[in-house]
């Protein structure tokens, strides 16, 4: 034994015998709340101005004669000739293994298609936020015409006395792919109210500004508009909508202005307006105006026919080709309580269109002046509706109260929309759809645009939808022409019983008792059985 330690008493009077337990040691400072983020990378796309080479000097590529004398000289040229030959041998074998094998081949031919069976759906995808310090609205928005996910925005104040002289006056195009930062700036002298691209050369875009003018930027030479109207030749109010015209040189455009007038311009001579008209409407006092709030022009409702919404709440039916000046104003639609703020004609059925002002949304044909739908009065004003590119039977209308409607009269109902969706917490300003349907940005009064993507039920055609659709609008036609024939039948009654009473806008007719008595067998059976079919017919 090399020693003994015997235990100290003292320290065993300490000794606590504690229970087994597991702790930790962290070397590193606690903190309380702690994050971390990475530099953003940021993308900046700059366009660039390419000019045609490869000419001789002695060519003037701009000179259509000479390119056309050079042409025809190299076409004479024998390597020229061998050349297409070979490339002609070439393209041939392709496509005959084209013809001989369809990569496209539909091999489930016969099977029948089923009906969409989720609910109508809509997720934000991206918020697109104006950089500007100041408080403006989205005033106006378009699609980049060739089928991009790049989308044009004009910002500006409308309310009144909140216009700032000294205040921003820059728009945006953006990209959804980086939408952190807008891809170009649009500086325009006064801010923007309506913008729009050339179909024809998707780099040049148009715009109207408040103080009137129009203004033309090419995203190819900077920021700066690179040409305007001239201040004194331009509108004398807000250059509220605007549309290019079909042409082959694509630079016509014509606007449209709370002042009353249409004005008709070429881009390549803005020094003064090709052409000019008087919005007069039928029982307005002579010599007053109406101003245009908005404005719709479709190529395939005719080249010179064009609507236009007023600020009284009626619709204009233009011809510019009219034989007459008097003519130029075709029709009128009455039947809103305030501006028409949108206009969207059908892209499946160019006679009909729908409009929106006041607390409703009404549809319309060109054949006829009352509505053939009407929408629900809403709590809130509707401000703005365009149709689904895809679906002849859905279209979507905003509100005032921030919630965005899709209307689908085919897998719903008429008097109820759809799909209701609270978008913002602020007034809705605008909207427009994408061309594949999938898509739809809406601008808010705050300046922010809600880029959505809609479920499939409200993108992809449904099965007999069209005729189905076709069928429907023209039920509706025939029996609103009916009602309309019954009234002026009742008006008719009604003076030959009191000869005395003329209305000072019809001429005094009084139809024999035969007559009378015909027309009225006839339009009693003719409402009975419409609305025998209306009730047996279901979507």
């Amino acid at each position: 034994m090399l020693a003994d330690i015997r235990p100290n008493e003292e320290h065993a009077k300490k000794f606590v015998v504690r229970t087994p337990m597991c702790t930790s040691v962290q070397v590193g400072q606690q903190m309380s709340e702690h994050e971390v983020n990475t530099n953003p990378v940021v993308l900046i796309n700059r366009g660039v101005l390419h000019t045609e080479g490869g000419w001789p000097k002695e060519i003037d590529c701009t000179e259509i004669e000479q390119v056309i004398r050079y042409r025809k000289r190299q076409e004479k040229d024998e390597h020229y000739i061998r050349a297409v030959v070979a490339l002609c041998a070439s393209a041939e074998e392709v496509i005959k293994e084209n013809n001989a094998i369809d990569i496209y081949e539909q091999y489930w031919e016969g099977e029948t298609e089923e009906y969409a069976t989720e609910a109508p759906t809509a997720h934000s995808l991206t918020q697109l936020l104006d950089p500007s310090p100041s408080r403006r609205g989205t005033q106006y928005m378009c699609w980049h015409p060739d089928g991009s996910r790049r989308v044009a925005v004009a910002y500006s104040t409308l309310e009144f006395q909140r216009q700032v002289e000294s205040g921003p006056s820059d728009s945006y195009v953006w990209d959804l792919g980086s939408p952190a930062q807008p891809e170009a700036t649009l500086s325009a002298t006064s801010p923007l109210i309506s913008l729009n691209f050339n179909p024809k050369d998707p780099q040049v875009l148009g715009g109207g500004q408040i103080n009137g003018q129009f203004v033309v930027f090419d995203m190819r030479r900077g920021s700066a508009d690179v040409d305007a109207t001239p201040i004194e030749k331009s509108h004398r109010g807000p250059v509220h909508d605007f549309a290019w015209l079909q042409s082959e040189t694509g630079t016509e455009a014509m606007t449209v202005s709370s002042d009353g007038r249409v004005l008709w311009w070429d881009t390549r001579r803005l020094g003064e307006p090709r052409d000019e008209l008087a919005l007069a409407e039928w029982g307005v006092a002579s010599g007053a105006l109406s101003g245009a709030v908005s404005l719709d022009y479709s190529p395939a409702a005719g080249p010179t026919k064009f609507l236009v919404g007023t600020e009284p709440g009626s619709v204009l039916l233009c011809n510019r080709e009219a034989e007459t000046p008097a003519d130029r104003i075709g029709a009128s639609y009455s039947g809103h309580h305030g501006p028409v703020y949108g206009l969207a004609r059908s892209p499946f059925y160019p006679n009909f269109f729908v409009s929106c002002g006041d607390w409703t949304a009404r549809v319309w044909n060109e054949d006829l002046h009352t509505p053939l739908i009407t929408t629900a009065y809403h709590t809130a004003h509707i401000t703005s509706v365009h149709w689904s590119p895809t679906r002849p039977s859905v279209f979507f209308s905003a509100r005032a109260d921030g919630m965005l409607d899709a209307w689908d009269y085919y897998l719903n109902s008429q008097t109820a929309p759809a799909l209701s969706m609270q978008v913002a917490d602020c007034a809705l300003t605008s909207l427009r759809v994408h061309e594949n349907g999938g898509l739809i940005a809406v601008g808010c009064a705050d300046g922010t645009t809600s880029v959505l993507q809609l479920s499939s039920s409200l993108v992809d055609l449904q099965p007999g939808e069209t005729a189905a659709t076709l069928a429907m609008l023209e039920r509706e036609l025939a029996r609103e022409k009916i009602l309309e024939k019954a009234q002026k039948e009742d008006k008719v009654r009604a003076r030959k019983t009191s000869p005395a009473v003329v209305a000072p806008d019809e001429p005094h007719e009084v139809p024999t008792a035969a007559a009378e008595a015909e027309t009225t067998a006839d339009s009693s059976d003719d409402i009975a059985q419409l609305e025998k079919e209306f009730s047996e017919s279901t979507i």
